[in-house]
């Protein structure tokens, strides 16, 4: 989505929203209740609209840390043979 002043007050449906992240509209509705997503009710009857800047912030959240839990179990399961005296041990000097 454009970084644009329009597109800071972009609201989309809940449905809109699960599309995005190929969730239901129930999970979407679950993560504005826990206050992941930012949403308001408009109009009358009164109708759920999420904030589009919300769900780009969610989904960028998403992916740093997805990125440091790949980091994380790499790091875990990193060998050290060296420490372990199974492996040829390397100076520095």
């Amino acid at each position: 989505m454009p970084d644009s002043p329009a597109s800071a007050l972009r609201q989309l449906s809940p449905a809109e929203a699960a599309e995005l992240l190929g969730v239901s509209v129930d999970e979407v509705m679950a993560l504005v209740d826990a206050a992941q997503l930012r949403g308001i009710r408009v109009g009358s009857p009164a109708r759920w609209r999420i904030e589009a800047a919300s769900l780009e912030q969610y989904i960028a959240d998403r992916a740093e840390e997805a990125r440091r839990m790949a980091l994380w179990r790499q790091a875990n399961e990193a060998s050290f043979p060296e420490l372990w005296g199974t492996g040829p041990v390397r100076h520095g000097d």
